[in-house]
C-alpha cells in the first residue's frame, strides 16, 4: 500500500499517524470535534486514483462505525482490530500511553501485517443489530418497572397482585389494590411504573411488528427458521446479524467462543473457579439462544433425547445451554454455505403458518 496509517478514537478527537511508503511523508495530528463532517473533509487529502491505495486502522471501540463508512466513501481501506489483541501486541508499558502512541502502533502493526483484524459486517447486519438490541433495552427497562410495582406493594403488605396481574392480568383488580392500599407515595410509584410500562409496551409491540417482518424476508433468516428446530424470527434474525458472511468464522468452535457459550477453564490466579461461561459477545443473542434452545424439552423436539439425557445428569439449566450450542454449531453451518447470499431480501416474506416452531 502507498499510504499506511493508524486512527486512535474518541469522544472529542481523533488522532491520526499515516506515512507515505513512496516518498517517506510522514503526518500525525488530531482531528477535533470528532465528527463525520470534519473526517470527511480530512479524508478528502487522500485521492486513491493518484496516490494509491489508502489504508487505516483502528480499534473496534464505539465509533468505528461512521469512520468506517465515511473511508469506504472516500475510497479508503479501514481496518478494525480487536481491542485485546492490540493491548497484547503492545508489550508491556514502560511509559503513559498516550494517544499518539496507540495511533502509531495501529500504522506499525497494520504495515507489519500483525495486526489482529475485526470482522467489519454490513450496514444491514449493523441496522439489526441495533434494533435487538433496542428490543432487549425495553424489555429489560419493561420487566425493571414491573419488579418495582411488586417491591412497593410488599413493602406495604398489599394484597400480592403476581406477575400476571402487572403484565397481562387484570388492569383493574390491580388498581383497585392500589386505591385501597396503598399510602400517597406507594399510589404515586405504583400510577408512574405502570404509565412507563405502557408507554414501553407500545414501543415494544412496533418494534417487535418490525423484526418480525424483517426476520421474514431475509433469506438467511428464513433458512435457519425452516432448518433449525426452535429457532424463530427473532433468533434467526439475530444469528444471521452476528453470525452471517461469507467466510465469518473458520470453525463453529469458534461461532460458539464469539457467542459466549464457551466453557471457561480454571484461571492461575484462583478467582475464577473453572466451569462458568465466558459471557463475552452479544447479549441479546444469548438470551435468544437461551429461550431456542427451551423448545428441546418439548417431547416432540428431534434433540428432546440429547437434552433429557443431560437434564438427567446434570439440571434443565445446564441441558438448555448445551442445545444452545448446539444450535449456535448448525446455524454456522448453514450461515456459511450461504455466505453473503444470507443478507438477501426475498421478494416475498414466508408466512407465519410456514414459519418452524
Amino acid at each position: 500500500m502507498s499510504i499506511v496509517g493508524g486512527l486512535d478514537i474518541h469522544r472529542k478527537q481523533l488522532t491520526f499517524d499515516w506515512v507515505d511508503e513512496q516518498n517517506g511523508k510522514w503526518e500525525r495530528g488530531r482531528i477535533a470535534p470528532a465528527d463525520r463532517e470534519h473526517l470527511a473533509s480530512w479524508l478528502t487529502k487522500f485521492d486513491p486514483a493518484t496516490a494509491g491505495p489508502v489504508a487505516f486502522a483502528m480499534e473496534g471501540c464505539t465509533g468505528w462505525r461512521y469512520i468506517a463508512e465515511e473511508m469506504a466513501k472516500a475510497g479508503v481501506i479501514a481496518h478494525l482490530a480487536e481491542p485485546a489483541d492490540t493491548s497484547v501486541l503492545r508489550g508491556p508499558k514502560r511509559r503513559a500511553k498516550t494517544d499518539k502512541a496507540d495511533a502509531k502502533l495501529l500504522r506499525e502493526l497494520l504495515a507489519a501485517g500483525r495486526l489482529p483484524e475485526c470482522y467489519i459486517p454490513p450496514a444491514q447486519a449493523l441496522e439489526y443489530r441495533a434494533m435487538l438490541e433496542l428490543y432487549q433495552d425495553l424489555r429489560t427497562q419493561h420487566t425493571g418497572w414491573a419488579q418495582r410495582i411488586q417491591a412497593v406493594c410488599f413493602h406495604q403488605g398489599t394484597t400480592a397482585p403476581g406477575q400476571a396481574g402487572i403484565v397481562r392480568g387484570d388492569r383493574a383488580r390491580l388498581h383497585a389494590i392500589i386505591d385501597d392500599q396503598l399510602s400517597i407515595s406507594g399510589r404515586l410509584q405504583v400510577n408512574t411504573a405502570l404509565a412507563v410500562m405502557d408507554v414501553l409496551a407500545d414501543h415494544l409491540d412496533r418494534l417487535r411488528r418490525r423484526l418480525l417482518s424483517s426476520a421474514r424476508g431475509l433469506k438467511g433468516a428464513r433458512a435457519l427458521m425452516h432448518g433449525i428446530y426452535g429457532v424463530g424470527p427473532l433468533s434467526s434474525l439475530a444469528l444471521c446479524a452476528w453470525l452471517g458472511g461469507a467466510d465469518r468464522f473458520s470453525s463453529s468452535r469458534k461461532a460458539v467462543r464469539f457467542v459466549g457459550l464457551d466453557i471457561t477453564v480454571h484461571s492461575s490466579d484462583g478467582k475464577r473457579s473453572p466451569g462458568r461461561l465466558s459471557r463475552q459477545g452479544p447479549e441479546v443473542l444469548r438470551w435468544l439462544l437461551f429461550e431456542a434452545a427451551k423448545t428441546s424439552a418439548r417431547a416432540c423436539a428431534p434433540g428432546y433425547d440429547y437434552y433429557t439425557q443431560v437434564k438427567d445428569r446434570y439440571d434443565a439449566n445446564r441441558a438448555c445451554l448445551s442445545q444452545a450450542r448446539r444450535i449456535v454449531r448448525h446455524a454456522t453451518h448453514i450461515l456459511t454455505s450461504l455466505g453473503d447470499d444470507a443478507f438477501t431480501i426475498v421478494a416475498q416474506p414466508a408466512a407465519p403458518t410456514t414459519v418452524a416452531r
